[in-house]
Formats: C-alpha cells, structure tokens, sequence
C-alpha cells in the first residue's frame, strides 16, 4: 500500500491553519509533514501541537518554507495574497499540490500562480465548501435563465476580523452570476454605496459587505424583479468544512496534470 501523501500547512498558527493541522491529523488520508510561519512569528521553532496547548506532533512550525515544501506532496494555504504568490512558486518548484484558500488576490498575485500552474497543480477557490460551490452554480443558471430587468445583489457577513471585502466567495458568485450573463463582472460590478448615488444602472451587479462578531461566513444572491424576488442563500456555521474541503483538493489533486483548478473540478460539478 502506498504511503499517505504528506501535507504542509501554512500559516499553521492562525485560526484556519489551526483548523487545517485538525483536519489533516483526524483524516486518516494524509500525514501533517511540515508548518510553516512567517519569520519572527511565536511559534517558529516550536511542536505545532505543543503550540496548540497539546501532545507533541514530531513536527516543528519552520519559517523555510522550500525545506518544508521539499517533504510534501501538496501545500495548503489560507494565508495572505503576497505570501501566497511567494508559496506558489516554492510549491510548483517542489512539484506539490497548492491548495490555495486565500482571498484578497490581484491581478499581480494571479499571474504568479498563473505561472506556477504551469509547472505544478493549483488548485484555488474562494470557497472550499461544497455547499457555496453549489450555490454557484445554482447562481450561473439563475443568472442564465433572468434577463437584466432582474437587478443581481450578493450579500455577504463575516466576522470581525477579515481583512478583505468582498469576501472570495462573494466574488465568486458575482462571477457566476456575470458568466451566467455573458458580461464582464469588471464592468458590470459595484461595490457598496453611500450618498446621493442616483437610480441603480440596469445591469449592474452590486456587492455589500457586513462585519461583526464571529460569525463564520453568510451569502446571499439576491434577483430582484418587478413584483418578484429570488434569494439564493448559504450560511457556515463551522470553519472546518473549508478545511474539509481544502483537503480533498489536495488530495483530488495527485496525479493530476500541471494546470490551475478549481473546487468545481475537484468535486465534478
């Protein structure tokens, strides 16, 4: 029987690299081999499980990531969009599955995995859920089948502490909503509103962000018409089903072919 694959976590101390350490030890399908921290941070040096109040693990949080990626065959990362442009190359170099989470990503950022993706599997989403990928697709057919006389709105909640708005996942179902369309969401979107901002342009796909508490992340795509309004609606009550879900893309990912991918091939929707 071949060996579990081996896994590197990244940004292994915040709550979702937490979550992620989790997951991979409880899966009983791929073996924690490596966590990586940015340089100065408390953990470096450290047993990730000591670092997290319990046993020791055998694996020490490292701030070299290339060492790390050397030992692995996939790279999961829900860190920050500058660090994760960086992972992408180490990750393509080491030929290991990067499983990307991060939101917040540019054009810059892209191009770089775009590049990696060509030596290495990517595979990225704004969501690892089943359920939001679902919804997305649910989006593109709704979005499909609704002329522009129905006004698009995605709403999103997260907790206090995200940095990004919108939210990766909101993008996601703007996109789905702008190819269900046939339009550009560059140019069909707008993002939030305050003052005298005049009647709404037919057409154009708005997005509003909330911030508050903890909560885990909430979605809303809202078709408005005359007289009539669908709602498609997600909520997440727990953060380990985009640790889940990061999961099975790593491991969806062996064997395949150099390219960039998303959760919608990872769970053939």
């Amino acid at each position: 029987m071949s060996e579990l694959p081996g896994i590197v976590i990244t940004g292994a101390s915040g709550r979702m690299g937490q979550m992620l350490v989790k997951t991979v030890l409880a899966s009983g399908k791929a073996r924690l081999v490596g966590c990586v921290e940015r340089a100065g941070n408390p953990w470096v040096g450290l047993d990730v499980g000591q670092a997290m109040g319990g046993a020791a693990l055998g694996v020490t949080v490292t701030d070299d990531p290339l060492e790390a990626f050397a030992k692995a065959q996939a790279v999961i990362d829900f860190t920050a969009p500058a660090a994760t442009a960086e992972f992408a190359a180490l990750a393509a170099q080491a030929r290991a599955v990067h499983v990307i989470g991060t939101t917040g990503l540019e054009a810059e950022h892209h191009a770089r995995i775009d590049a990696a993706a060509r030596h290495a599997v990517v595979v990225q989403a704004g969501n690892m859920g089943l359920g939001i990928n679902l919804l997305v697709g649910l989006t593109r057919k709704v979005a499909q089948a609704l002329d522009a006389d129905w006004d698009v709105e995605v709403i999103e909640a997260h907790h206090r502490m995200k940095v990004d708005a919108p939210s990766g996942t909101a993008l996601m179902l703007g996109q789905a909503a702008a190819e269900g369309r046939g339009v550009s969401l560059q140019e069909a979107r707008v993002s939030g509103r305050d003052g005298i901002t005049g009647a709404r342009e037919r057409g154009t796909i708005g997005f509003s962000a909330i911030r508050g508490g903890d909560i885990v992340g909430e979605h809303d795509v809202l078709f408005a018409g005359d007289g009539e309004r669908i709602i498609l609606r997600h909520v997440a009550t727990d953060r380990g089903i985009f640790a889940r879900g990061a999961l099975r893309a790593a491991l969806w990912g062996q064997g395949q072919k150099p390219g960039r991918y998303d959760m919608m091939d990872v769970l053939g929707l």
